[in-house]
């Protein structure tokens, strides 16, 4: 069972054509292995401060992003929740069930691996393209063509270039990416010509945690 999800939502500028919101998921510090997840942030933001290493920074920092996507991502050995995985399904299921089909893009492709999981034991229908695939014009034309792919789940390389998928009227940003025009080109890859609906733009941000603070460089690098 999933844990209770809480969550607030920003409404952010879009391009014409697209409405971007910032959806922040609440952790319940009570939840199953908070602590563990504690602990691991403490134990790096420790040894950031004792060694005072800027590449020893830069590693923690990249930890600490994915803790907050989901803990599994710094330990395989753990049995972790993460608030984030559950909105993100709670909101697919809503999007099959209106005939919606969504583009869902990670910087970490063990991130979309794990959520490949979750959608295999769901039922839900998808295609995957990250830098592995060999034969991306079948994943896509699949994705395109068949109303039963829901998802299309993209890493951030895989989905640079050379990508038309206006089937999704959908895009979840599952991480916060340094750089705003990246993530402005991930959703260009469903804001396209030929696109006839307004795509909806969806930016995970775990409440708290590192990636609220790249939330807000964006913000005022866009300002």
């Amino acid at each position: 069972a999933g844990t209770a999800i809480r969550e607030s939502m920003s409404i952010l500028s879009g391009l014409k054509g697209t409405k971007v919101a910032a959806t922040f998921v609440m952790v319940d510090r009570k939840e199953k292995g908070q602590t563990e997840k504690s602990a691991i942030r403490n134990s790096l933001m420790d040894q950031i401060l004792q060694k005072k290493d800027s590449i020893l920074a830069i590693s923690a920092l990249l930890r600490l992003r994915q803790i907050a996507n989901h803990p599994r991502l710094v330990d395989e050995s753990g049995e972790f929740d993460s608030p984030k995985l559950d909105s993100v399904l709670s909101h697919i299921e809503s999007l099959q069930a209106g005939g919606h089909k969504v583009l869902i893009f990670s910087s970490f492709v063990k991130l979309l691996n794990i959520v490949e999981e979750r959608l295999n034991s769901l039922g839900f229908s998808y295609e995957k393209l990250t830098g592995e695939t060999s034969n991306r014009e079948k994943v896509i034309e699949s994705f395109q063509n068949n109303p039963e792919k829901v998802c299309f789940l993209i890493s951030l390389k895989a989905g640079g270039v050379g990508l038309n998928l206006t089937a999704a009227d959908y895009v979840f940003m599952l991480d916060p990416w340094w750089n705003p025009a990246a993530e402005l080109q991930a959703i260009n890859r469903s804001h396209r010509i030929g696109q006839k609906r307004t795509v909806m733009v969806y930016k995970f941000i775990t409440k708290d945690t590192v990636e609220e603070k790249i939330q807000q460089l964006q913000c005022e690098k866009n300002t």
